[in-house]
């Protein structure tokens, strides 16, 4: 397996980091959206009252299909109708379509359901050249500085893994895993992490020299940089888009988001948790200060929180003497699964749940979209790391206590 992708931060786990850039990762973002059949041309006119502008999408179809027809869509990602319309292909395999706007959006082109290509729309014009007859055919975006930010970012990262540190670290990584080296694994994993760390420096200067941007907007969420490691750039394009785009609500959703952040950011008192044990008798978090606390967010039906158990066991009874302690935090919905599971993977420390699943007061509290999640408190209540997992959560308590 390539180091590069194995060993990349990343808070989807279906999805590395390379992959999301790979895919446009916009289209992450774009969740749940509806669509109607009315123009964008007949609604943007509907409101007499409202300023807009308009843009021209147009480009060249290298293969059309017979009987099948052009389609553009909005994606609306706030649950608002969204809308679609019907492009005409000329004779010589071009098309245009004047779309008027009043804010930057993310849309998508079909082609003959052959062909689906997804980009952003602002202030100017954009050109999209497709085969049209192939999923996985030529597509070519001109014209969109939103989509060129995308597309840096990903050049960025191309040249990283191209460079001849990371290929030796590969190469490295390949012989070690067929020799099972685990010491030698574990070297190139730190090494690598040092040197996908400039890159990363690299990438965040480079988002924070950026207009505003629905490109730079979607990388950040889609977690392009660690939102802990990399808060400065993240507060960084909050505080560039209230001032230069604080009409729109994509803008606003973004700050909101960084605002959110701010409060489980490295540094402050974790928020208050306040449910019932397996007894039924409610414990909060704020007891257990004094105490260098993991608040471990996890469920039975949870496979990869499953197999984190027993590094967090072996840590609790490493440490527990020391002062270390572990809050569970369980999203299940049934108390017999939740409380089997702990008996299973003998968790001998404080558990907590209102069995509410996705829906869990503090699942909420938290904003948890994914778990497992967890975060390492100091004895004052104060959040100094997050999602240390296996040897990382034994590496991190052994440095506090060696100083002790």
């Amino acid at each position: 397996m390539n180091v590069a992708h194995r060993y990349l931060p990343s808070r989807n786990p279906l999805r590395s980091f390379w992959s999301r850039l790979n895919a446009l990762s916009f289209m992450m973002l774009v969740l749940g959206f509806s669509c109607s059949s009315t123009s964008k041309e007949e609604s943007a006119a509907d409101e007499a009252t409202a300023e807009g502008w308009t843009v021209v999408v147009s480009g060249k179809v290298g293969y059309p299909q017979a009987g099948g027809k052009i389609t553009i869509q909005e994606l609306n990602a706030s649950g608002a109708p969204g809308w679609q319309d019907t492009i005409q292909l000329k004779s010589n395999y071009t098309y245009s379509k004047t779309v008027k706007l009043s804010a930057p959006g993310y849309y998508k082109l079909t082609f003959f359901d052959r062909q689906q290509v997804d980009f952003i729309l602002f202030k100017s014009n954009v050109q999209i050249n497709v085969d049209g007859n192939d999923p996985r055919g030529f597509v070519e975006i001109k014209g969109s500085p939103e989509i060129d930010v995308i597309r840096q970012a990903q050049n960025i990262m191309a040249e990283a893994e191209r460079s001849p540190v990371i290929v030796k670290l590969n190469e490295d990584f390949t012989a070690a895993v067929q020799a099972k080296d685990d010491a030698k694994i574990a070297q190139i994993q730190t090494t690598y992490q040092q040197e996908i760390a400039k890159t990363h420096e690299k990438l965040a200067e480079y988002l924070r020299s950026q207009p505003a941007s629905l490109g730079t907007i979607n990388l950040l969420q889609s977690n392009v940089l660690d939102k802990d490691q990399y808060m400065s750039t993240y507060v960084a394009v909050a505080e560039k888009l209230k001032k230069e785009w604080p009409q729109y609500t994509v803008a606003k959703d973004f700050v909101s988001m960084v605002d959110r952040m701010k409060v489980l950011s490295i540094g402050q008192v974790a928020p208050e948790i306040a449910l019932p044990d397996t007894t039924g008798k409610v414990v909060k978090l704020s007891s257990l200060k004094g105490k260098y606390v993991l608040v471990d967010f996890w469920a039975k039906w949870c496979g990869p929180c499953r197999q984190e158990n027993p590094n967090v066991v072996r840590a609790f009874h490493k440490f527990k003497d020391q002062g270390f302690t572990v809050f569970g935090v369980s999203l299940d919905r049934n108390k017999k699964d939740w409380v089997q599971a702990i008996k299973q993977d003998g968790l001998a420390w404080t558990h907590v749940s209102d069995l509410k699943y996705w829906q869990s007061e503090a699942a909420k509290t938290y904003n948890i979209t994914g778990i497992p999640f967890s975060l390492l408190l100091d004895p004052d209540g104060k959040i100094i790391a997050k999602n240390l997992r296996g040897a990382a959560l034994d590496n991190k308590l052994n440095e506090i206590f060696a100083k002790k």
